[in-house]
Parts: structure tokens; C-alpha cells; sequence
């Protein structure tokens, strides 16, 4: 049996989630996506950015990063993390502890004067912490076919919040981890599901469940679990949102 498996007996967390995956294959029928998605991809990727740019303090909106008008090396590294996951999907589900550290370097590499005394790239936890990142790279890398995607990413997303394996941009690292646990499982092979938005939209909840996430008990897992089937139906709705946008654009 998966060792995550228990989890879906707790409380709604298996509908949220059957409900989220519904609502995500609904979204990948739309119209804009079947004569290519090249220019869908493109946009969620610039609405991810300003949403996880947004969940981190940064005002910075969609138009100002499709014309790169901003000068925070914050602002680079997210759009740089963005754009480099459709390359590091293939990699996530057999090495991704390299796949953490490159996340972590391009959202850090110009941040030399950040307060904070880190190394790129460098997990920085206590033996407790790392045996949870050992854990979680573990399952990462040997996955079963008894946990739907939704959950693995989940997981991964709540790991890496609580055990914060980086002192700076760990959050960032975070929510790029569990959009390639999203593809590499098969739910959003194309990083098309706007999920950071989802997060953004739900923003007090993301922060309440994360933190209840993090003190283990049933509740609290229960609590993340439902968040994040949450912000995927959301974050599907934003996509769909682009979708006809780019559909009337073109018309």
C-alpha cells in the first residue's frame, strides 16, 4: 500500500480531490486548446508568475511581465523558475533533489545582497528536516498508481513549506515543485492548470491550511488537502478564463 493512501479516508479530502481532477479534464477540452496550446502555456505561465509573485508580497502584474517592465531580481528569478519547468518535468520524478536545487538557483541567482546568508541551491535543515526531504524525494521517485496526482502534489507542495529546506525563495521552490508533480503524474502534462492563482485567490485559506499542514495532526492535513483540490478547481477556472480571452482575442 502507498504510505499515503490512509489519507484519502480522511474527511472530503477524496471528493475535493476527484472534484479538482474533474474539473481539470472539463478545462483541457476547451477550444482554444485543441488547435495547439503553445499560446495558452505562454499566458498561464505569466498569470502564474504574478500570482506567486503576489502570494510572496510582489505587486506585479501580468502586462508589466509580458512587456519585462520591472527591475527586482525577485521578479527575474520567478519568471525564470516559470519558464524553466517544462524542461525539469522529465527530471522531477527521477532526480528531485537536482530538480529542488535548480528551482532554488534560478529563483536566487541575483540575490546576492538578500539578508540572508545561503548558498543556491543548498537544502539547509537539521537531521529531522532532512529526513523528511529524504522522505519526500523518496516518494517522488517511487510512486504507485494508487494516489491521484492532485495528492502527491499536494504533498510535495506541504512538505516543502513546513520543512523549508531554503532559507530564501523557498516558497517560490515550493509551488514550482508541485506543478511538475502535477505533470509528472499526468494531470497537467502541459503546465497548464493555473494553480498559483488558485492559491492567490484563496490566499487567507493557503495560508491557515499551510500552517495546519504542518503541526501533523489528521485535522490539519485534512485542512492542506482540501485547500489544494480548492485552488486547482480554481486555478482550472482561471485557465478557462484565458482560454476564451485568447479565443476573442483571435476572433
Amino acid at each position: 500500500m502507498d504510505p499515503l493512501a490512509p489519507l484519502l479516508e480522511l474527511s472530503e479530502v477524496a471528493d475535493a480531490l476527484e472534484n479538482a481532477r474533474a474539473n481539470v479534464d472539463r478545462m483541457l477540452w476547451h477550444e482554444a486548446l485543441r488547435g495547439g496550446d503553445e499560446l495558452v502555456a505562454a499566458e498561464v505561465a505569466l498569470h502564474s508568475a504574478s500570482a506567486t509573485l503576489a502570494l510572496d508580497g510582489y505587486d506585479c502584474d501580468v502586462e508589466r511581465l509580458r512587456e519585462r517592465d520591472f527591475d527586482d531580481p525577485a521578479v527575474s528569478g520567478v519568471l525564470r523558475v516559470i519558464e524553466a519547468l517544462p524542461g525539469l518535468a522529465p527530471m522531477w520524478p527521477v532526480s528531485p533533489r537536482y530538480v529542488l536545487a535548480k528551482l532554488h538557483t534560478l529563483a536566487t541567482k541575483e540575490l546576492p545582497d538578500a539578508g540572508v546568508d545561503f548558498e543556491p541551491g543548498r537544502i539547509e535543515v537539521d537531521d529531522k528536516g532532512m529526513n523528511r526531504i529524504n522522505a519526500l524525494c523518496a516518494l517522488v521517485t517511487n510512486p504507485t498508481k494508487e494516489i491521484p496526482a492532485a495528492m502527491a502534489a499536494a504533498v510535495v507542495h506541504g512538505e516543502l513549506l513546513a520543512v523549508r529546506p531554503f532559507p530564501v525563495a523557498n516558497n517560490v521552490v515550493a509551488r514550482a515543485a508541485s506543478r511538475l508533480a502535477l505533470a509528472s503524474k499526468g494531470l497537467d502534462p502541459k503546465l497548464l492548470i493555473t494553480v498559483d492563482a488558485g492559491h492567490l485567490e484563496r490566499a487567507p485559506e493557503y495560508v491557515g491550511a499551510q500552517r495546519a499542514w504542518a503541526t501533523g495532526t489528521p485535522d490539519g492535513v485534512r485542512s492542506w488537502l482540501k485547500h489544494y483540490g480548492k485552488a486547482l478547481t480554481a486555478g482550472a477556472a482561471e485557465t478557462l478564463q484565458i482560454c476564451t480571452e485568447l479565443m476573442k482575442d483571435a476572433g
